[in-house]
């Protein structure tokens, strides 16, 4: 059973990879949640691997067989956490496909101008006065 949890782990990284390193960005969406799914079944296999076991300790059983249920909560957190940035992230990237017309990434390096003055974030006024003459 572990190595069949481990090649579902390594098959899951590998295809999410893959589809990360793609130029497309639903692709790469879909590349995050097979990582997130690789991530959750890896913290599900850290509580042990056993079947009909319970998350609870008990005492009285002759052989207490449980499982440990911190992973099984890490992961129930982990899904609707990468279920809601999975929205978020679809929901980016469907506004940027509306407004650019195609999904691809552009890698493309631009040279930045050196001569444009840079005015990004600044609100600049240039028929104001400085703030000493002001009265």
């Amino acid at each position: 059973m572990e190595i069949l949890v481990a090649s579902a782990i390594g098959i899951l990284t590998a295809c999410g990879v893959y589809l990360i390193l793609r130029l497309r960005v639903f692709a790469a969406i879909l590349g995050l949640s097979l990582l997130s799914y690789a991530v959750n079944v890896f913290l599900f296999a850290t509580g042990r691997l056993s079947t009909d076991a319970a998350p609870i300790l008990d005492k009285y059983a002759e052989n207490p067989v449980y499982t440990d249920p911190l992973p099984q909560a890490l992961v129930l957190t982990a899904i609707v956490i990468s279920f809601g940035m999975t929205a978020v992230l679809v929901m980016f990237t469907l506004g940027a496909y509306l407004e650019a017309g195609n999904d691809r990434i552009d890698m493309d390096e631009v040279e930045p101008d050196v001569d444009a003055p840079i005015t990004e974030g600044i609100a600049l006024d240039m028929d104001a006065e400085p703030m000493e003459e002001r009265k």
